[in-house]
């Protein structure tokens, strides 16, 4: 499954030439794994409160192809590519229409209050399956 997020650009969100500044990218594609994961129904807040787990990047690998600009109307794509144990791999696009002018492979990690990698608890791994090809 591959979920699709919508962001416009925002004055705020360019730099002195006028293009998206790299780095927002990353907040665009960070916006589109929150949606990604509510959408298949996980609830992370309740996932920090009851079970003191949180996701946290490991990794990210980006491409930056074309520049974004001022009130393009963007869309962010997230689709997992593989779960492990404790990590979650996705591959997050930012397109314009069909142009691709981003692409990233993020690494996710789930990870204890004390910081430590933890297994997926079952009922998100239960979540995750059904779109693991």
């Amino acid at each position: 499954m591959q979920q699709e997020f919508q962001v416009r650009v925002y004055y705020e969100d360019t730099d002195l030439a006028g293009i998206v500044y790299y780095a927002n990218y990353l907040r665009f594609i960070e916006r589109g794994r929150t949606e990604w994961v509510r959408a298949l129904g996980v609830d992370q807040a309740a996932l920090k409160r009851d079970e003191g787990i949180v996701f946290a990047v490991r990794r990210v690998e980006a491409d930056y192809l074309k520049p974004a600009r001022f009130d393009d109307l963007l869309t962010v794509t997230t689709r997992l590519v593989d779960l492990g144990g404790a990590r979650i791999e996705l591959e997050q696009e930012v397109l314009r229409g069909g142009e691709r002018l981003f692409a990233a492979r993020v690494v996710l990690v789930c990870l204890s209050d004390a910081g430590g990698a933890v297994r997926l608890p079952a009922g998100v791994r239960a979540k995750l399956a059904p779109v693991h090809h």
